[in-house]
């Protein structure tokens, strides 16, 4: 499902734009129907859909690179950093949310759980590592920092929450499998703080999750990706 997921994604910004809102609720199967199967192991009946085909939806603030972007754009989970910064946005920020969407995915909860611009960075710190400095010097949101860095009280109730709920990302695996790890890795290069480090949706196509996850036919559809893909407005 994923990698077709992603060739999807990448049309999108091939073509300059970037859909601003990508979450699970937009990405739906294209059928409802499943099998029903008894799982052993975990001793309860588990559901699984027959045609993993998906189709994005919601495309009501997509945005072209020459269209105006508004200045705050994603649901508040699957913001990215520069956004909440203000420093500007374009498909990067499609990407970030793709990271965030995969993680939930894997383990079933939203990454970043909050509804507050210094809480989320402050998870962001706890999760991934200090926000860059030339990001901090960057953004008119200076109330957020102190001295280059995070204004944040790790011991007030909010600093005590994000330090007992969030982890650095590679403490959330579940397995120490090769592909388990390929997986984070992944989500790590696409939750690159820095827009212009961020991994792109072309590159992402040729990742090692993907070389050793996807069927021979789903490969060939990634390496032979053509047709026409011109989607301009």
């Amino acid at each position: 499902m994923l990698n077709f997921m992603f060739l999807r994604f990448a049309v999108l910004h091939e073509n300059k734009l970037t859909h601003t809102d990508l979450k699970p609720e937009n990405i739906l199967f294209v059928s409802s129907d499943y099998t029903v199967a008894y799982n052993i192991e975990k001793k309860r009946d588990e559901r699984t859909v027959k045609n993993t085909a998906v189709r994005i939806v919601d495309f009501g603030s997509a945005t072209f690179d020459h269209e105006h972007h508004s200045t705050i754009v994603s649901t508040r989970h699957y913001r990215a950093p520069e956004v909440i910064l203000e420093l500007g946005w374009s498909q990067p920020c499609d990407v970030w949310s793709i990271g965030c969407i995969l993680f939930e995915f894997y383990l079933g909860f939203t990454l970043f759980q909050t509804h507050d611009n210094r809480e989320h960075l402050a998870m962001m710190e706890r999760i991934l590592g200090p926000v860059p400095s030339r990001m901090i010097r960057k953004t008119r949101k200076q109330k957020y920092f102190y001295r280059g860095r995070l204004d944040w009280d790790e011991n007030s109730s909010a600093g005590r929450y994000v330090r007992d709920n969030c982890k650095p990302l590679r403490r959330y695996l579940l397995s120490e499998t090769e592909e388990h790890h390929q997986l984070f890795d992944l989500i790590e290069s696409m939750l690159e703080y820095e827009p212009s480090k961020r991994l792109t949706l072309a590159a992402s196509l040729r990742h090692p999750f993907f070389q050793c996850s996807v069927s021979g036919a789903e490969h060939s559809t990634v390496k032979n990706w053509e047709g026409n893909r011109d989607i301009s407005r």
